[in-house]
């Protein structure tokens, strides 16, 4: 039964609505929060669909979506166990308030004048303040979508726990994948499957335009050495590869690149993007920002009076950094704590930089923070790594298994800056760890933390202060990268 009111309705089940769900308890203890989501799971985080359940050694993974944290310990992709949430037929006449759930449903329209929505089986709930965090849809490529049935049913777009779930059986059925795609998604997932490859005979191969993987992130050297690391968990990539034309044959799909190249394989996974959900714009009278997508809302994340929206859908503005969209987890987390906040009456902008970050298998992994464009000039400060700096040794000493460094909040100490120089690399395997900085008319507006970790409150100062910097050596000596 779906109830006629919620004080607070949140309209999307995932990260950015339980964390606005958290923090609107937190302010208004005897609040009433409704979520409603399409999908049919309570709200769960998304990084482990592409990173740590692809390693887990439990043959029952997929149905426990249980994983092992690098650091050892277990827990559920599930924020809170269903047991944690109010029935939500009971919610309305809940005595302490609570956190509903309705799965399964869609908002389809937005009355924002009275204050309610429509659902998809045209029930309509009522609300005093609404947050939208309606995440997006997967990107796929023309060229798949016009190349008919028998390549779509051959394609994943990878979102969800269902996508995980099918995923997860083709690899154990068919002889090789091709993962379309060079970013955060693209490479992850190469290497999880890359990594299962060794155990079996499946042939895994990524393809993407840019010269390496991360291009769009990285500077050149580190997206080269990256791809050297995919490369070394079985894979095979593919660079500089644009689609020309997917066709069926004989079995096998069939991927012709624009410079004749061609790739067979059994199964697609199309990793090229988000498309920000943004159905509700029309009815609800809300703006769609033009360069980024999503829906345009001011510093405080509000777009209209009683509406809200955070996570991928939001286009806010940053009073650092200025307008911007992020995708990742951990702006999930940070702009959903906040909508939150001001949903429930605490007028705070944004500004504290949400981080992101991602594992290439244990030994390599980077925070990242602000904005990181490989278009924007950088420089990078190496040190040669130790056994502690990985990713699996920064969750072993910092306890927290997900490595959202926004829900172990750590403020910024300053800490002494170690002496040793930074010697220029020349080995050329030799980019152990280290600092790449990232700017924009002088001013360090992007940090990537390489294989250097539990350092993010450091870097967020850093670009919180929006000072010119003269020595960018001086600066990395920060981040302690010379110590043993």
């Amino acid at each position: 039964m779906v109830p006629s009111h919620a004080s607070y309705l949140l309209i999307g089940g995932g990260t950015a609505s339980f964390a606005a769900a958290r923090s609107i308890r937190a302010r208004d203890p005897g609040a009433k929060v409704l979520i409603v989501t399409d999908e049919p799971e309570f709200p769960y985080m998304r990084p482990p669909l592409s990173k740590e359940l692809w390693f887990s050694d439990d043959a029952n993974v997929t149905e426990s979506l249980r994983f092992k944290q690098w650091n050892g310990k277990e827990r559920s992709i599930f924020f809170q166990p269903p047991s944690f949430y109010v029935n939500s037929e009971d919610l309305e006449k809940a005595e302490n308030g609570g956190v509903a759930v309705l799965t399964g449903k869609k908002v389809v329209h937005m009355d924002v004048r009275g204050n309610k929505v429509r659902l998809s089986d045209n029930s309509e709930i009522s609300y005093e303040k609404c947050l939208i965090a309606t995440g997006g849809v997967p990107r796929n490529l023309q060229v798949i979508e016009r190349a008919g049935a028998e390549v779509t049913k051959r394609t994943t777009l990878f979102r969800k726990v269902e996508d995980f779930r099918a995923l997860d059986k083709v690899s154990r059925e068919v002889k090789s994948i091709t993962i379309i795609g060079g970013g955060f998604l693209g490479s992850e997932l190469a290497c999880a499957l890359g990594r299962r490859s060794n155990e079996s005979d499946l042939e895994v191969v990524q393809m993407f335009p840019e010269k390496g993987n991360m291009g769009k992130v990285l500077p050149e050297y580190l997206s080269n050495w990256t791809t050297e690391k995919v490369k070394s968990e079985g894979v095979g990539v593919i660079t500089e590869a644009l689609v020309k034309t997917v066709t069926f044959n004989n079995g096998k799909v069939e991927i012709k690149l624009k410079d004749g190249r061609l790739v067979k394989t059994d199964h697609i996974v199309a990793a090229v993007g988000l498309e920000p959900s943004v159905e509700l714009a029309k009815s609800a009278g809300l703006e769609v920002d033009a360069d980024f997508g999503g829906y345009r809302v001011n510093a405080e994340l509000q777009a209209r009076s009683n509406i809200w929206v955070a996570g991928d859908a939001a286009c806010f503005y940053d009073i650092r950094l200025g307008r911007r969209r992020v995708e990742h987890h951990d702006h999930a987390v940070v702009s959903g704590r906040l909508a939150g906040e001001n949903m429930t009456g605490a007028n705070k902008p944004y500004w504290h930089q949400s981080m992101f970050w991602s594992d290439l298998g244990p030994d390599v992994g980077y925070e990242a923070i602000g904005i990181v464009d490989s278009s924007l000039p950088t420089v990078g400060v190496f040190a040669k790594a130790t056994a502690k700096d990985t990713p699996k040794a920064a969750t072993e000493q910092s306890g927290t298994g997900i490595r959202s460094e926004s829900e172990t909040e750590g403020t910024a100490v300053s800490p002494v800056a170690s002496e040793a120089p930074a010697a220029p690399l020349q080995q050329k395997d030799e980019f152990g760890k280290g600092v790449i900085f990232y700017l924009r008319d002088k001013v360090v507006v992007g940090i990537i933390l390489w294989n250097v970790f539990n350092r993010m409150p450091i870097a967020r100062k850093i670009i919180k202060d929006g000072e010119e910097h003269t020595d960018l050596n001086e600066v990395a000596k920060l981040f302690n990268i010379h110590e043993d």
